[in-house]
């Protein structure tokens, strides 16, 4: 057991290195046009001069900050790399929201890495909502409300006459009969079936924790039921006005008015058997 013992402290006396490399904040928000630092220590194990790359990943989509310890053309305006591998932004814009990965490696060491997410607060705008001003009773219906600007993504909020409608209405007992579908996610305000007590004046709200809260103009939306008179009436207008054409055209044809197409394609036909006939009997007088 001793010699056991003796074995494991030779060969940390020795030294085996764990080559690692870490951050002090893996999730930094900051405000739209502050700056902010992005921290990476790579240890000493790594040796003096490691090789320290940054990579910025948004959407699938990755482009380098730092190439070999270098802030790339891009960046090279707002950002420094200090303390050997701290990234450093003088002002962060939206389109800076990603993540960020650290790496490092060294002649004796493989690649080790850390990642840091970035969130530049950008604060709710007014929502743009889409609204129909008419549904038929038992129809689907979609109500659409979008913020494109705010970071992180907000929190959407749908209002029927003034009063908020639950995400889940089956657990309010003033919203049990509702049939709606609401995504606070996305914003989008499902009825699968509309019916006449979904009319009312609706309006979105967004919300996030950069800044107040915003929301579009409110836009009536009316259930209505399917106008059967109305479509009954525009058959039968559509027929008298397709018998009038027709007796129109009896009529003028009738007076004269308009050339017989039939007497045309007689005419033509009588000419055609004619001349066809005197071709003949010449061909036949010739032979």
């Amino acid at each position: 057991m001793r010699w056991l013992v003796s074995v494991l402290l030779f060969f940390s006396a020795a030294g085996v290195s764990s080559f690692s490399v870490t951050t002090s904040n893996a999730d930094v928000k900051v405000k739209e046009n502050a700056g902010a630092d992005l921290t990476c220590t790579v240890s000493a194990d790594f040796g003096s001069n490691p090789r320290v790359e940054w990579k910025f990943d948004k959407l699938g989509s990755q482009t380098f900050v730092v190439f070999n310890g270098v802030v790339t053309d891009p960046y090279a305006s707002r950002v420094t790399l200090y303390s050997r591998s701290n990234l450093r932004f003088s002002k962060v814009t939206r389109e800076d929201t990603g993540v960020y990965t650290c790496e490092a490696s060294s002649s004796t060491s493989g690649l080790q890495k850390a990642t840091v997410k970035l969130t530049v607060l950008v604060p709710p705008s007014v929502p743009i909502c889409g609204v129909p001003d008419s549904v038929t009773t038992g129809k689907s219906a979609t109500l659409t409300c979008f913020d494109p600007a705010a970071s992180p993504p907000p929190t959407y909020r749908w209002y029927k006459d003034g009063t908020l409608l639950p995400s889940d209405p089956s657990k309010f007992a003033g919203f049990q009969n509702a049939t709606y579908k609401l995504d606070p996610a996305t914003g989008k305000l499902d009825f699968p079936s509309a019916a006449k007590m979904d009319s009312g004046q609706y309006y979105c709200e967004v919300s996030n924790e950069a800044g107040p809260t915003q929301k579009c103009q409110a836009r009536r939306m009316e259930v209505r039921d399917l106008n059967t008179g109305g479509i009954v009436a525009g058959v039968i207008i559509f027929l008298l006005l397709l018998g009038l054409v027709i007796f129109g055209v009896w009529y003028a044809k009738k007076k004269g008015y308009l050339p017989s197409k039939f007497s045309a394609l007689s005419k033509m036909s009588e000419t055609c058997f004619v001349s066809q006939g005197e071709f003949k009997q010449k061909s036949s007088f010739v032979v």
